[in-house]
């Protein structure tokens, strides 16, 4: 440590400071596009890449920009016209936009962007206001198999993972993917609202979007959709007689017409940003899986998981 300590002085003393802090940063500033409302999944991950990248000195700026709508469909078209060979520009997307790329049979998918790094996993919960009549999952399953239509429930776009779960448990139940009553939100915060003001009779997310809510009293989670509970309070619809795992997994993707060596950069950034201390301690606190992927491996994994996407979403009608 003493020699630490003295290096520095001496560096500074010479002037070397700002260039040894210039030489640890990557990019001079980050356009981080989030094709989704403020509050939600993807726009958490965008601002918690923000956090360490900016603790660890690796970035100096990040510009936001958030463009909501249908599965970041809405949003995606604008990222590839208007971003296209900016090699500073990032995307935040996962298994929400490949749903719903294939649900509403889209012009352009992820497959016209340049994957650069998979960075989470995360199950989801399903949740109920908090002076909700419904206490726990079985109430819950059993509302759903007598009228699925009359149990409205809150999550993402239309196809996305929230989805895909309700139409999953319908089909563990006995009924029908169609007969779901899933109210589509273009983001986690209005959805948020919209449960807590008691204007749809569930929810369902990621468990860092209601994280804090449940924390809090103000919803009452009933379930999670992983192999393992997150909470030891809350059960798995596995281990509660019903057989759905679902993971939602998160990432960043570079815009269309950037070459190989700035593809690298990204990667190189994305890779240095997982190796912080900030970046584990964010996992932790989120309740956020550790799915880091880039380069090739993660190029396969995006083709084997829009087809098995594709497999199911026909197997419950929804593309």
């Amino acid at each position: 440590m003493t020699q630490r300590r003295t290096f520095l002085a001496a560096a500074a003393a010479l002037g070397l400071a700002p260039r040894l802090a210039f030489a640890q940063q990557r990019f001079a500033s980050i356009y981080m596009f989030v094709p989704a409302g403020p509050g939600g999944g993807w726009d958490g991950l965008g601002r918690a890449i923000e956090q360490a990248a900016r603790a660890a000195s690796l970035v100096g700026t990040f510009q936001f920009e958030n463009v909501g709508g249908a599965g970041g469909t809405v949003g995606l078209p604008r990222f590839l016209a208007q971003r296209r060979g900016r090699a500073d520009a990032l995307m935040v997307s996962g298994s929400v936009m490949v749903g719903a790329t294939l649900t509403n049979k889209t012009p352009v998918t992820l497959q016209n962007t340049v994957p650069i790094a998979r960075m989470t996993a995360e199950a989801g919960v399903i949740i109920v206001p908090a002076n909700s009549p419904i206490q726990t999952i079985t109430q819950f399953a059993d509302a759903l198999k007598a009228n699925p239509r009359g149990v409205s429930v809150a999550g993402g776009s239309a196809g996305g993972t929230d989805h895909i779960i309700l139409g999953l448990m319908l089909q563990k139940l006995g009924r029908q993917a169609r007969e779901a009553s899933f109210v589509a939100f273009p983001g986690g915060g209005p959805a948020q609202a919209a449960i807590l003001g008691g204007q749809v009779t569930a929810g369902i997310s990621g468990w860092s979007e209601f994280s804090e809510q449940i924390k809090a009293g103000r919803v009452r989670a009933l379930a999670t959709t992983g192999e393992r509970r997150i909470d030891p309070a809350v059960p798995t619809l596995k281990e509660s007689g019903i057989d759905v795992v679902a993971i939602n997994w998160r990432g960043v993707f570079g815009a269309p017409g950037i070459n190989p060596a700035q593809r690298q950069a990204l990667v190189d950034l994305m890779t240095a940003v997982h190796a912080t201390d900030a970046w584990k301690r964010i996992l932790e606190d989120r309740g956020w899986e550790d799915a880091f992927l880039t380069g090739a491996p993660f190029d396969q994994f995006l083709d084997r998981d829009r087809a098995d996407m594709e497999a199911v979403l026909k197997d419950l009608g929804l593309a």
